[in-house]
């Protein structure tokens, strides 16, 4: 079932390619990164309950939590942090792939 999420802290193009990358590595599958709109939007094929926690697992594991997920302070500045190390693997890893 095509499902879309919000997301925090998917800021450009690099976050949305370390996501996507990540996600189709998980299982998941028609990707679609909105950055069109804030808070950013993560639409995919989500099979199951099951398949909904790993996607929610991995996103925060990416420092992506959903709009939603409840997390105190501290949880929510490592995932700030996670976020921009996820966020720069994605520009270089886009930089790698247009040269």
């Amino acid at each position: 079932m095509i499902k879309t999420f919000e997301v925090l802290n998917v800021k450009c193009g690099g976050c949305s390619s370390t996501l996507t990358k990540k996600l189709i590595a998980e299982g998941f599958k028609d990707i679609e990164v909105d950055l069109t709109c804030e808070p950013r939007k993560v639409t995919l094929d989500v099979i199951d309950e099951a398949h909904e926690a790993l996607l929610k697992s991995t996103l925060r594991k990416l420092g992506y939590p959903l709009v939603d997920d409840n997390f105190g302070f501290i949880d929510g500045a490592e995932m700030k942090a996670k976020s921009f190390v996820s966020c720069a693997i994605g520009k270089f890893n886009q930089d790698s792939e247009t040269k």
